[in-house]
């Protein structure tokens, strides 16, 4: 426990894409913040996830690769200093005799801050591991749960198991630079967008991809964390061994608010419930933008998080300056610190 009590404007959760343009939004109208995050790096889930992976939809970029977008996030956020907290993660919240928030987080930090901003995304996240004896043993050496460098994957036997986006995408991807792919799915129909579903057949007819269906996951067959095989079973319980050098099973995140949940604030099915014009929950001082906010006809897009972020920012304005009228300027007006 540190002694020394963080005094701030603004405390952000979350250090992903929202919550680093929340950053931004806040540090133009003079709203100094202080960032926690439970990963050890900035970036949320494009950073750790899927940082070469392209992303289409951010306006002025027909397409941009998540971990350039959090590189250049940073870059925007840079002139406002914030204070980043990170492998860590906030487990108290209490209101202070004058008003303002006072945070404790899993490392002992004490952050006290007038406003709060969760932009925590689907929370802290982890993924849902496939129940094979010994899977442990070949985790980080020949299973891995998220691509974050194609590169690592050059040359070699990989067999992806899951039937959803990140299956069949990384599926495509990987077939220019792996030696083989072979996609593991317990049925032919995929869960996916329609072109990618029609791309990885195509890739399939062409012999670049093997389809694996209908199997599912049986065992893993190598040593000393070094894969050589992954055996799979039909529906009829008939078994067969895949070549693998790795195996990447995607199946889904978990995902925990964490303590967030225990704050008070009204929630829709593990979402917190805000006014979409100001980003305020239902407990006066805490805003919420991105993915873990909920209100009618929400679309979960990177692009609707920013919208969220500058709406947010310019309502919790009145809470860090007391009397204090906002003349709201266009950034062309007022520029960034040099």
């Amino acid at each position: 426990m540190t002694d020394a009590i963080h005094r701030t404007d603004a405390l952000v959760i979350g250090a992903g894409p929202v919550g680093l343009f929340t950053v931004f939004q806040c540090g133009m109208l003079r709203i100094k913040c202080h960032v926690v995050d439970v990963l050890d790096t900035i970036g949320g889930q494009c950073a750790a996830l899927y940082p070469e992976k392209p992303i289409f939809d951010i306006p002025a970029h027909p397409s941009v690769l998540a971990g350039d977008l959090i590189d250049r996030l940073s870059q925007q956020v840079e002139p406002f200093a914030p204070v980043y907290h990170l492998g860590q993660q906030v487990t108290g919240l209490t209101r202070t005799e004058e008003g303002r928030w006072r945070a404790e987080t899993s490392k002992g930090t004490v952050i006290d801050a007038a406003v709060v901003m969760i932009a925590a995304g689907a929370g802290a996240f982890g993924p849902n591991r496939p129940p094979l004896k010994g899977l442990e043993a070949y985790e980080g050496t020949s299973v891995f749960y998220y691509v974050t460098r194609r590169e690592d994957f050059r040359g070699k036997k990989v067999v992806i198991a899951g039937g959803g986006d990140s299956a069949v995408d990384w599926a495509i991807s990987l077939s220019e630079v792996a030696a083989s792919v072979q996609v593991v799915h317990r049925r032919a129909k995929f869960r996916c967008a329609p072109e990618s579903a029609a791309r990885l057949q195509e890739l399939a007819d062409a012999g670049k991809i093997e389809l694996v269906v209908p199997y599912q996951l049986s065992a893993l067959q190598g040593d000393g964390g070094v894969l050589t095989g992954v055996e799979v079973a039909d529906l009829d319980g008939g078994l067969r061994v895949l070549e693998a050098d790795v195996l990447l099973p995607f199946f889904g995140l978990a995902t925990d608010l964490g303590p967030i949940a225990d704050w008070g604030l009204a929630m829709e099915r593990s979402t917190i419930t805000i006014d979409p014009t100001t980003g305020a929950t239902s407990v006066p001082g805490i805003f919420a933008m991105g993915d873990v906010c909920h209100y009618p006809h929400k679309l979960k897009l990177i692009l609707t998080g920013f919208a969220e972020a500058a709406q947010a920012a310019h309502a919790c304005y009145p809470l860090v300056f007391p009397g204090e009228v906002l003349h709201f300027q266009h950034s062309t007006s007022v520029g960034v610190p040099a």
